[in-house]
């Protein structure tokens, strides 16, 4: 479909960053520290606002945001963004159409990630995918026929949630990990196993069996042909592919498994290029079922 420029916004708990995406190439970009605990709620509107300002002209049409929660796109509302305790019911989407005068389209964060991914990533060859995003927590975004999965509030996808041992996978299967069970981010974990460090290739070990079983629950849910993930934890995958795989390779069902791929995002700012990619989900999405209507 023909297209101006869009622009993609990565909302996350520190920062806020931004991209002018024209010719399916990412040609400018801005960024801001947000000073998320304020009170206010407005304070970090503000700073949204005005990163999108630094890129917005004449040539963007559509404006798309990734948001670290859940979402009522239906209504434009964000609800009770963790990372951002004073956003409780926040309007985003009226908000930032009476600023800029352009149609914005509001979804999870790890939602913008598999969009980016089926679009300029790992996933353009696939169909049928989802991603993971392995940082702080993990989320998820799941590709259905080359489109987001519809679902009612904007949380298909967040595996990260389901009960697992005596927590959560995303206690097991991101930096939480690491966190609480050795005291460390995960980044410095890596940096000790670059180093060969005994305790940090256990420790690797480990965290590739907790997350080969959250895959396999991947699986057995939605049965994806790929997972694709990124995220800062993803960067270390060298260190728990092996223990991954070994637990994968249990699956109950061996011919699901047959041909089947976990892949690892290489793209940078794919969250930005996934949330500008928003308005292009929706209205390709539209237009199939124009075509579908109209065959029928």
């Amino acid at each position: 479909m023909e297209q101006g420029a869009l622009i993609g916004v990565d909302l996350g708990g520190t920062k806020v960053v931004a991209g002018q995406i024209a010719n399916n190439k990412l040609v400018k970009s801005s960024y801001k520290l947000i000073d998320s605990k304020n009170e206010d709620p407005q304070v970090v509107i503000n700073e949204v606002i005005s990163v999108i300002e630094d890129l917005f002209n004449d040539e963007v049409v559509a404006i798309g945001v990734g948001i670290p929660g859940l979402v009522d796109r239906g209504e434009g509302i964000v609800n009770d963004v963790q990372n951002i305790p004073s956003w409780k019911e926040v309007r985003l989407k009226q908000i930032l159409e009476d600023y800029f005068n352009v149609p914005v389209y509001l979804d999870n964060d790890a939602n913008c990630f598999a969009l980016g991914e089926a679009r300029y990533g790992a996933g353009r060859e696939e169909n049928d995918f989802v991603g993971l995003t392995l940082g702080t927590g993990m989320g998820g975004g799941i590709i259905k026929n080359g489109f987001l999965l519809p679902d009612a509030h904007c949380g298909s996808g967040e595996f990260g949630n389901i009960a697992y041992l005596d927590a959560t996978y995303e206690d097991y299967c991101s930096g939480k990990f690491f966190k609480a069970k050795y005291g460390i981010s995960g980044e410095k974990m890596a940096a000790l196993a670059s180093q060969n460090d005994k305790v940090a290739l256990k420790a690797f070990e480990e965290f590739g069996t907790h997350l080969g079983n959250a895959i396999t629950t991947v699986k057995l849910s939605v049965d994806p042909a790929k997972v694709i993930i990124g995220g800062s934890v993803a960067k270390a995958a060298k260190y728990f592919e092996t223990s991954m795989w070994k637990t994968l390779l249990k699956f109950p069902f061996p011919g699901a498994m047959k041909n089947f791929e976990v892949l690892f995002s290489t793209v940078e700012n794919i969250a930005v290029l996934g949330a500008a990619s928003l308005y292009l989900d929706k209205n390709e999405k539209v237009s199939v079922e124009k075509q579908v209507f109209e065959n029928n």
